[in-house]
């Protein structure tokens, strides 16, 4: 199988990973910061650790600031219910995930936040002055990607953080695509909030995340429960993280994020970025002129995070995708790709687009493969 999802979850892990996460289930996997035996104190050092690598590698400054989750849906969803109130404004774009759009029209729904929704050109691209006015008196938040999960296409967010800092507005970033290959400091890009998952770029296992939440945001839980810490107490405590952080954290899942993360950094961030982009660009230059085919990404490496977005004109992206994994061995991803705005935006909702997202541990020989492959298929249809 030639692995080309990996924008909605990367595959393979290092292999350091799988030995960690196993030797952590076998070894010591017990509660983390509910009981004082030697193997909680273990998983809690263990946790707490990862705490540390998210916040080095994203320049956190305080690492208890750092909220796990079971998902970068998850915290996104504490970002926007927890902070947000009736009567305030919400500015987000055309290229966010439904984990972005359904709490924010939720809210919207229920009279409870007014959105507006900035719209970017064929591609997607934002222009931040769109944004800047369409700020309102009541605008507590921006939303933004930091780059579309449809087509690559990397948004602004340096730019936009700079706006919101200047306007004193909550800037919240979704770094679900991206964050892992494309170098990222909370305080250069100014987030307040800022959402990851363990799965994607950061090479880590399913069912684990991360929110970072800034000092200066006040945020209410979405959900109580045990938290090993002010047991005494009917109410959530207020202390960090435990006050987002109810109920078993999932250890195995985030001492996997915490080499995941190790892996990069011994790799390089930049590197993997620039290895990406070398396979995207082959990819790219290889099917563009195919008989038929229409492109919905930009091969350029700072508007793309390492996805090739297509279709072959009139025939549904499904059946190309089926035909690349039951008969070449490829996998893909076709349809709307849970961001149905963005497909509106580059002319695809009715249809989808076929989805190519490369990761690190893609060779050259797979990519030609891919484009000797749908070369055939672009002369059968």
């Amino acid at each position: 199988m030639i692995y080309l999802d990996n924008a909605a979850t990367s595959y393979p892990k290092p292999d350091r990973v799988y030995d960690e996460m196993l030797l952590c289930m076998k070894e010591y996997c017990a509660n983390p910061g509910r009981s004082g035996h030697e193997l909680a104190i273990k998983t809690g050092r263990a946790v707490y650790e990862t705490r540390e690598i998210v916040s080095r590698f994203f320049n956190i400054e305080n690492p208890m600031r750092v909220v796990f989750t079971k998902n970068a849906t998850e915290a996104l969803n504490l970002a926007i219910n927890g902070v947000l109130k009736e009567g305030e404004h919400v500015i987000t774009t055309s290229m966010e995930h439904n984990s972005v759009l359904r709490p924010l029209k939720t809210l919207e729904r229920n009279n409870i936040i007014e959105l507006t929704i900035v719209w970017g050109n064929y591609f997607g691209e934002i222009d931040v002055a769109d944004i800047e006015r369409s700020i309102k008196k009541n605008t507590k938040m921006i939303i933004c990607s930091l780059s579309s999960n449809v087509n690559g296409i990397i948004m602004p967010v340096k730019e936009i953080g700079k706006i919101t800092r200047e306007r004193g507005i909550l800037f919240l970033v979704d770094a679900s695509q991206g964050a892992g290959s494309i170098k990222l400091d909370v305080q250069e890009i100014n987030a307040d909030l800022f959402a990851v998952p363990g799965h994607k770029d950061l090479l880590g296992p399913q069912g684990v995340g991360a929110l970072y939440v800034n000092e200066n945001v006040e945020i209410t839980p979405i959900m109580q429960g045990g938290t090993g810490s002010r047991s005494e107490s009917f109410y959530q405590p207020e202390i960090f993280p435990d006050m987002l952080e109810s109920g078993t954290l999932n250890a195995p899942g985030i001492v996997g994020l915490g080499f995941g993360i190790k892996f990069i950094e011994s790799f390089g961030v930049d590197n993997i970025r620039i290895y990406k982009h070398m396979l995207i660009k082959r990819l790219y230059e290889g099917i563009e002129n195919l008989n038929g085919i229409k492109l919905y990404s930009l091969k350029d490496m700072d508007k793309n995070s390492g996805i090739i977005s297509f279709n072959f004109i009139g025939v549904d992206s499904t059946k190309v995708s089926f035909m690349l994994d039951r008969i070449y061995g490829i996998a893909s991803r076709s349809g709307l790709h849970c961001a149905p705005l963005a497909h509106e935006t580059i002319g695809t909702k009715a249809t989808g687009t076929v989805r190519l997202s490369v990761g690190c541990f893609n060779t050259i020989e797979e990519i030609d493969t891919t484009i000797e492959a749908l070369r055939e298929i672009s002369q059968g249809l």
